[in-house]
């Protein structure tokens, strides 16, 4: 299989740091070129999913503006230009929850478009996770920490109480990477 190729592109919106749209016109392995294919630039994010030294799993309860009710929710929060995606990841742990984990395993990383860009999604599982300082998150959503068990996070990622796909995604390969141990 060939890679579709980019011919040019064109930003139609520079709204903010948080938004960027293009038009790109792209060519298909076959040779036929598309023009105007929309293709959106968001920042690249971090997911947490920590757990801590006595096996609970730290989640918070949340309200989204894009998401209905409210949402269970891993740490998680944008990568600053030039961070180191697990720079990132231990940042936004110890700034919304006030812990510091001993250990961190990658669960991956992944294209949250994959026709249209968006942003990159930097998955981590932070082990051994002890409190060390007060929370200093500046999160515009009210949200509440809660230490939850494993059969209840386990209940929960089924009853699809992780509203946003990377949040489940990342629960998901959290709670398989912990069955390997």
């Amino acid at each position: 299989m060939q890679p579709w190729k980019t011919v040019s592109r064109k930003t139609i919106l520079n709204h903010s740091k948080y938004l960027v749209v293009e038009s790109h016109t792209i060519q298909l392995p076959d040779g036929r070129v598309l023009p105007d294919w929309p293709w959106v630039i968001t920042p690249d994010f971090v997911n947490v999913v920590a757990i801590t030294r006595d096996e609970q799993y730290l989640v918070f309860r949340q309200t989204k503006y894009g998401i209905e009710g409210t949402s269970l929710a891993p740490v998680g929060g944008y990568i600053e230009p030039g961070e180191d995606p697990l720079a990132a990841a231990q940042r936004e742990l110890l700034e919304e929850t006030g812990h510091e984990a001993s250990d961190w395993i990658s669960l991956g990383e992944y294209q949250v478009g994959g026709n249209r860009g968006i942003a990159r999604a930097h998955l981590f599982l932070a082990l051994g996770a002890q409190e060390t300082a007060a929370p200093t998150a500046d999160d515009l959503e009210d949200q509440q920490l809660l230490s939850l068990g494993r059969p209840r996070v386990e209940a929960a990622l089924a009853a699809g109480e992780f509203k946003c796909l990377p949040w489940a995604t990342a629960v998901a390969l959290a709670l398989l990477a912990k069955s390997g141990n």
